[in-house]
């Protein structure tokens, strides 16, 4: 049998890392969490809702999986690009290359259908 100090240890050590694992999954105030289709999480900054990007990515989520009711938002690109949108909002984007890149985004919609497959295709060339 078990001494009940060693029972009180297990059952904190078992709570920090239940607690810990639940806050992996939270954003911190003022931003909200997405997956890309490869299954990778970002964590981001609500102000990047304002930008036409986001929104698009949003929409295009929105056409091809529905809302979630219970789970995450998936977006419809993979890491690559989200990494590269994310660095392209930090370093401030220009109006041009904003329009751009939501261009490039709204029409190739991360990915092209050629017969019957879906193969992922860059959709920024030579930035």
């Amino acid at each position: 049998m078990m001494k009940a100090l060693k029972l009180v240890r297990m059952a904190r050590k078992w709570h920090k890392e239940a607690s810990d694992s639940c806050n992996e999954r939270m954003a911190d105030k003022g931003h909200f969490v997405v997956y890309t289709t490869d299954h990778n999480r970002f964590v981001i900054p609500l102000r990047y809702l304002n930008t036409n990007i986001f929104r698009e990515l949003l929409r295009m989520s929105e056409d091809e999986f529905g809302l979630p009711t219970d789970g995450p938002i998936t977006l419809l690109c993979d890491s690559t690009l989200m990494s590269y949108l994310i660095s392209m909002f930090d370093r401030g984007l220009t109006n041009e290359l904003e329009k751009t890149l939501l261009v490039s985004v709204a029409s190739n919609r991360c990915y092209l259908d050629h017969g019957g497959e879906r193969v992922k295709q860059p959709l920024v060339y030579g930035f």
